[in-house]
């Protein structure tokens, strides 16, 4: 069961670095990665999924940056071999059993993709705090379309998206016959927070 909600966990990571609109400042402006969080949930699901749990992994931001003039955009890099399962309710030993199924060929196989991107296609400002981000992502070898809503508010950019382990060619893990698996749906948290 740690495997399935693990390999969830993975492509989260890919695809958090993708949400942070655009500030009011007209420059390009690099992404204080020190400051920045971005984090990947995992849920489980099947018969038995009273006895699995749900997963939470770190996914630091290796590079990134906003550009506000004319044209918003932004953009980021993660490297898929630094992403960190937390899940402090797991002992140290199965917490590292979910952290190799999630490195592994079942799930981000980050030996052969390490590299996890996110381009924006378009920066849509709906009000003076939220924006829409469209752009393409780019995760386990595939880049795929993704929306992200965020929020600006107090010099942070912060919000979520969902994505579809499958559509990146990640198949959800599951064991003991299926009664334990991790959906396919990952959710992806962010704060970030940009360079002074």
């Amino acid at each position: 069961m740690n495997r399935a909600t693990l390999s969830m966990g993975v492509l989260a990571v890919v695809l958090g670095g993708w949400m942070w609109p655009v500030a009011a400042r007209s420059e390009s402006r690099a992404m204080d990665v020190s400051r920045s969080v971005l984090k990947i949930r995992v849920f489980k699901s099947g018969l038995f999924s009273a006895f699995a749990h749900d997963h939470e992994i770190e996914a630091p931001i290796e590079q990134g940056a906003v550009e506000t003039a004319g044209n918003p955009a932004v953009e980021f890099r993660v490297d898929a071999r630094r992403l960190r399962v937390l899940d402090p309710e797991l002992a140290a030993d199965k917490r590292a059993e979910v952290q190799k199924t999630m490195d592994g060929p079942q799930v981000l196989d980050s030996s052969r993709f390490s590299g996890i991107s996110f381009q924006s296609m378009s920066v849509e400002k709906i009000d003076a705090e939220h924006w829409i981000v469209r752009g393409n992502l780019t995760l386990h070898g595939q880049t795929r379309p993704v929306i992200v809503t965020a929020i600006q508010k107090d010099g942070h950019y912060r919000g979520s998206a969902t994505l579809k382990q499958r559509d990146f060619g990640i198949a959800p893990v599951s064991i003991a016959g299926g009664t334990v698996k991790v959906k396919d749906e990952v959710t992806v948290e962010f704060d970030i927070v940009l360079a002074e």
